[in-house]
């Protein structure tokens, strides 16, 4: 009776264990709560999603993927604490963070601890300049975005008075300093290059400023809801002024703040991804689940389908391999067009276009 019951209780550890033998643990980590936690869900259906379409096709390299999600809430020590979490539990992927200011700490501890990251939205230099072996982003960078942007700031507001402001975080000032290098080298020039506190609820002394200053044109390097506030207070003290901002602004969450006050609102983003003909199924699986696939979700998906397809290819999920192997080949089929790598990490070709806001919803222009 004794042999029978150890048998068993053999029996059930082994089959307890199959599970964990047969899996690949990879995570999203971003702002999942928090004032940009829209964008964190972003990154969140995206992923599952990705996971989700893998398992379906039979998984990776005979393993079922499993998900994990991270908090990080765009704040830099709370990254740190999130990435040692997934190292704990040895995931081999991180599709994150999305802020920059958490991506480029979180890198660190992600090299140390032998885990690859592809992010699917932080923009600035530093992540991939002054990363290590295992940066990667299948963004553009806000060298580029800020390139487009003062150009288009200088060639069609040549006689109009333009504020650059910033939230001096990572990206927001990264990203003002490079489209006022961008305006600088085409031949314009700002009236005014000031910071603006983020998370305030009350932007109208600025606004004053703007308008004593008689600014037309607002460049804001930082997060949508500052940006829907400044321009909402903006027009309710009678300002007719243009806000330009980046690629922060991709979620409805800026409607819901800006109302109408947003119309005609720009941004800098990639071209639209779910125009594109290679992500058409995956939108259409959204469009079933009622989510519109907008901003950062094909990228984050293509941060995993991109991983695994490399993984399947050289026939390991080991993340220094796989690292190896995004930087040796490219044209990786993705939801984005086929994405090569440089040495760096980041994405071959990456592109910004500009976007207007009207009706509630942001359209290529």
């Amino acid at each position: 009776m004794l042999r029978r019951t150890l048998l068993s209780a053999a029996a059930l550890l082994t089959v307890a264990a199959a599970p964990a033998l047969a899996q690949i643990r990879i995570a999203a980590v971003g702002p999942m709560t928090g004032e940009y936690a829209s964008f964190g869900q972003q990154m969140k259906v995206g992923a599952e999603q990705a996971v989700a379409d893998i398992n379906k096709a039979g998984g990776l390299l005979g393993k079922t993927l499993i998900l994990e999600v991270g908090d990080d809430a765009c704040d830099p020590k709370q990254a740190v604490s999130v990435a040692n979490q997934m190292a704990a539990k040895k995931v081999a992927l991180v599709a994150g963070h999305y802020c920059s200011g958490s991506s480029i700490p979180a890198s660190k501890v992600y090299g140390e601890e032998g885990i690859l990251q592809i992010s699917p939205a932080s923009t600035n230099p530093v992540y991939t300049d002054k990363g290590g072996w295992n940066t990667f982003r299948v963004c553009g960078r806000d060298d580029e975005q800020g390139a487009v942007a003062g150009q288009y700031l200088a060639k069609n507001f040549k006689k109009e008075k333009i504020a650059i402001l910033h939230d001096n975080t990572t990206y927001g000032k990264g990203l003002a300093d490079e489209t006022l290098k961008s305006l600088h080298a085409a031949g314009g020039k700002e009236a005014l290059f000031t910071a603006y506190t983020p998370k305030e609820k009350d932007y109208s002394a600025l606004v004053s400023r703007l308008k004593q200053a008689g600014v037309s044109v607002i460049y804001v390097g930082g997060y949508h809801t500052e940006a829907g506030l400044i321009i909402r207070q903006a027009k309710e003290q009678g300002m007719k002024a243009t806000l330009v901002g980046g690629d922060a602004l991709v979620t409805n969450e800026f409607w819901q703040i800006a109302g109408e006050s947003g119309t005609g609102t720009l941004m800098t983003f990639s071209p639209d991804p779910r125009l594109n003909k290679a992500a058409a199924d995956v939108v259409k699986s959204f469009k079933a689940k009622n989510i519109d696939p907008e901003g950062y979700v094909l990228y984050t998906y293509a941060a995993v389908q991109i991983w695994a397809d490399a993984a399947k290819k050289i026939g390991s999920a080991d993340p220094k391999k796989v690292a190896a192997a995004l930087k040796a080949s490219g044209n990786w089929p993705s939801v984005l067009g086929p994405m090569s790598f440089d040495k760096k990490g980041d994405p071959k070709g990456a592109g910004y276009v500009l976007y207007i806001w009207k009706n509630g919803a942001y359209a290529q222009m």
